[in-house]
C-alpha cells in the first residue's frame, strides 16, 4: 500500500505511469495524448468526454485501461429507448416460495462498477443522461427512498460521436460540466495506423496485466490532493476561466466577440487539480503555470460557448483558448 505523505510516493506514481502508459500501448497503438488525459481525471477524481469519428479505439482505451488499474467496469451502451433504471438499478418484486409474502428488491444496475463506460452517451434523451448526474457528481445513487454509495474510485468515462446528428441528443450544459476533460481523438499518423492494422489482423491481442490496485489508485488520488500549490499558479487558474466569461472585467475583446458565455468556478478547480496531476506525473511536486496552460484546452473547451460571429468566421472554441494562454494574452 502507497503512502500518500511518504516523499518517495512521487517518483513512484511516475513510474507506474510509465508501466500503465507501456501496458495500455501493448494493446492501443498511438494516442498517448488521450491516456494521459484520461489518467489525469483519474487520478484527479474527475471523469472524461472522449469525442471521435468511430473507428479510433474509443471504447478499447477506456477498457484497457480498466483492466490496466484492475478496477471492476461497466458498459452501458446508449440507445433512444434506454431508460434511467436500466443505469442506476430498479426495483422488482420477489416471493418467499416458502411464506407466499412478497417484497421489493432493489437491482443495482451498471453504475455500480468502479469505471463506467458510458457509450455513445448523445444517443439517450437527456432524462436518461441526467441519470448520472447524482452518480457523477456525489458518488451514490438514490432510489426507491434509499440512498447507495457507489464503489470507489468512481469514473465515468463516457464516448461521443461527434459527425453524426440525426438521433442524437446534445448533452445539457449542466451535463458537460460534469466531466472534468473533454478529449478529441484525432485520426492516427500513418505509421501508427499501419501498426493498428498489422496488430489486429494477426493473432490474438496481447492480455493486459494489472499495474495498480483500487487502493493503490486512491493513494495516488490523495497524493494529487495533497500536493503544495502556490497562490500565483493559483490565481493563474482562476483568471484564465475568468477571462472567457464575455463582459466581465478582464476578458480581452475577443473573448467578447466569440463567446456567449464562459467557462464557471469548476474550470479553476479542474485546472488546478490538472496541473498538479501533470506536475506529479513528471516528477515535480509542484505545478507551474505552463502546467495550467497544458490542461487548458481539455477543461474548457465543453465549457465554453461560442455565439453567430465565432461561427461566421471559423473561429472554434479551441481557437479562443489558444489565443488566451498563447503569449502575449
Amino acid at each position: 500500500m502507497i503512502d500518500p505523505t511518504d516523499p518517495t510516493a512521487v517518483p513512484a506514481l511516475a513510474r507506474a505511469y510509465g508501466q500503465l502508459r507501456d501496458e495500455v500501448g501493448r494493446v492501443v497503438v498511438g494516442q498517448e495524448a488521450a491516456v494521459e488525459g484520461l489518467v489525469v481525471a483519474l487520478l484527479s477524481r474527475g471523469h472524461a468526454l472522449l469525442v471521435g469519428v468511430p473507428g479510433l479505439a474509443k471504447t478499447l482505451l477506456i477498457r484497457t485501461l480498466a483492466d490496466a488499474l484492475e478496477l471492476s467496469f461497466s458498459r452501458v451502451q446508449f440507445t433512444p429507448d434506454l431508460m434511467p433504471g436500466d443505469i442506476t438499478g430498479t426495483e422488482v418484486v420477489e416471493e418467499d416460495p416458502a411464506t407466499g409474502r412478497r417484497s421489493f428488491r432493489f437491482v443495482r444496475g451498471p453504475v455500480f462498477a468502479h469505471v463506467v463506460l458510458a457509450d455513445e452517451i448523445n444517443r439517450t434523451p437527456p432524462k436518461t443522461q441526467a441519470a448520472l448526474l447524482e452518480a457523477m457528481q456525489e458518488g451514490h445513487v438514490t432510489a426507491a427512498g434509499q440512498t447507495f454509495d457507489l464503489p470507489a474510485p468512481f469514473f465515468v468515462l463516457a464516448t461521443q460521436n461527434p459527425i453524426e446528428q440525426e438521433g442524437t441528443y446534445p448533452l445539457p450544459e449542466a451535463q458537460l460540466d460534469r466531466f472534468m476533460l473533454n478529449l478529441w481523438l484525432d485520426y492516427p499518423p500513418f505509421a501508427d495506423e499501419v501498426a493498428v492494422v498489422k496488430a489486429t489482423t494477426s493473432g490474438p491481442a496481447p492480455e493486459v496485466r494489472p499495474v495498480l490496485s483500487a487502493e493503490d489508485l486512491g493513494a495516488f488520488q490523495a497524493l494529487v490532493r495533497n500536493a503544495p500549490v502556490a497562490d500565483h499558479v493559483v490565481e493563474h487558474a482562476v483568471r484564465l476561466a475568468a477571462r472567457t466569461r464575455p463582459g466581465r472585467e478582464g476578458a480581452p475583446d475577443f473573448v467578447t466577440q466569440y463567446l456567449s458565455y464562459g467557462a464557471g468556478p469548476r474550470a479553476s478547480q479542474y485546472l488546478v487539480l490538472g496541473a498538479k496531476t501533470l506536475a506529479l506525473l513528471d516528477g515535480r511536486l509542484t505545478p507551474l503555470a505552463e502546467d495550467v496552460d497544458r490542461i487548458a484546452v481539455p477543461v474548457l473547451r465543453h465549457r465554453i460557448v461560442t455565439n453567430f460571429n465565432a461561427e461566421a468566421e471559423g473561429v472554434s472554441a479551441v481557437d479562443v483558448i489558444s489565443r488566451l494562454v498563447g503569449p502575449g494574452e
